[in-house]
């Protein structure tokens, strides 16, 4: 689960995470309220104003800009507010932006120059350790950075039985280049943002960038902060940060439904069940001439019911031109299933408008077949792989 950046943010600054202070505003009205309220509280006289959208690259697309009046806050947030906004990161037709983050300025002048660094935590999958990456190069794409300077990319591996020792935050901090005060606050930062990556059972944490100020304070300029789905049982007050306007409506309508779902934009829908599965049948689609139009796994039943849901989610996409359903029967019996798609299939009626190829394996399999063969409904019923991918084929070529 995404969060936004004031969300990530306000989460980071609960473990004790300097940030850039600011408040999040869906109007122009709020928008210079929020600007006045942070000058009372900070003496800030310049303000940032931040499009809220669960993407990176929102400057370059034009959703970060930098106010200097109250007269610029109001202009500003009102341009962006309710803008589809396009960055790398988007979807082509961009992203609708409900709302923005002003934010103090923290580059003020002092008797050092700021300085960016980037900063990121996340799981190394190949060590099965927690790994802090950072650079001297802050603000640019971390992307760029390692295709063009690799050397200014840094790793900090850490061992989840021991936790960040001192001598590592010790270490970030040398090879960024700081000394005394700047070295010290440095190395409180990355020890509280571990704490935070641990204790809030995130996926990834990117500060991009981490900031030092003209008077040594360091601090997150931005925040990227994915949580661990599978933990939000452990974090209500986390699971209600979610916002439902930044993810596609049909996976949350699948999510609902206890349903994987991931829409994709090719023309062969897919159901299955199983991740491991799922993505050999897309192989398959591949294989077949096709593109796979969705990633769905329906998980150990396959009931009429569901199996009904899931072909009424795979067919609100209009570029679907064929339906695979590839389901292995391990715990669920294949003749269990089979019957489930061809109850599914009575129900939907002309629903259903494009051709539907049936694989099943496993537990019941023949048996499968045979009702599949005899239910009098236009299915297409296949056995082996190769075959249920000639059988897409031929039927994307008609």
């Amino acid at each position: 689960m995404n969060l936004h950046e004031y969300q990530g943010k306000e989460l980071l600054n609960s473990f004790g995470v300097r940030i850039q202070r600011g408040i999040v505003a869906d109007s122009s009205e709020k928008a210079v309220e929020a600007a006045k309220q942070l000058s009372e509280e900070t003496g800030t006289g310049w303000w940032v104003v931040k499009a809220q959208i669960h993407a990176g690259g929102r400057g370059k697309g034009g959703g970060v800009k930098l106010a200097k009046s109250l007269e610029e806050i109001a202009s500003i947030s009102n341009d962006i507010i309710g803008m589809m906004l396009i960055t790398p990161q988007t979807p082509p037709e961009g992203k609708f932006v409900n709302q923005v983050l002003v934010a103090e300025d923290v580059y003020y002048p002092g008797d050092n120059e700021p300085e960016e660094y980037y900063m990121s935590v996340l799981l190394n999958r190949a060590t099965s350790k927690n790994m802090i990456m950072y650079s001297t190069e802050g603000g640019m794409d971390i992307e760029a950075v390692a295709e063009n300077t690799p050397h200014l990319i840094f790793t900090e591996e850490i061992d989840p039985l021991l936790g960040l020792l001192p001598f590592q935050a010790r270490k970030i901090a040398f090879n960024l280049g700081l000394s005394g005060g700047a070295m010290k606050e440095m190395v409180k930062f990355v020890t509280s943002l571990y704490t935070a990556y641990v204790k809030s059972d995130a996926s990834l944490f990117e500060i991009n960038p981490v900031l030092k100020t003209s008077d040594d304070k360091i601090l997150a300029v931005d925040s990227k902060v994915t949580l661990d789905d599978s933990a939000l049982f452990r974090h209500k007050d986390l699971a209600e940060l979610r916002d439902l306007r930044e993810e596609r409506a049909i996976e949350v309508e699948a999510n609902e439904a206890g349903l994987n779902y991931v829409d994709l934009d090719g023309n062969v829908g897919c159901m299955v069940n199983g991740a491991g599965l799922a993505m050999s049948t897309m192989d398959l689609i591949k294989q077949s001439g096709g593109e796979p139009a969705n990633f769905l796994d329906v998980g150990g039943t396959a009931d009429a019911k569901r199996v009904e849901l899931a072909f009424r989610l795979i067919l609100k996409d209009p570029n679907v031109k064929a339906i695979l359903v590839n389901i292995f029967g391990g715990i669920v019996r294949c003749d269990r299933v089979a019957q489930g798609v061809i109850d599914a299939f009575k129900n939907m009626g002309d629903a259903i408008n494009v051709p539907i190829i049936v694989r099943l394996q496993g537990t019941n399999a023949v048996e499968a077949k045979q009702l599949l063969d005899d239910s009098g409904v236009d299915l297409i019923s296949a056995t082996e792989f190769q075959e249920a991918a000639d059988k897409v084929q031929e039927v994307l070529s008609k």
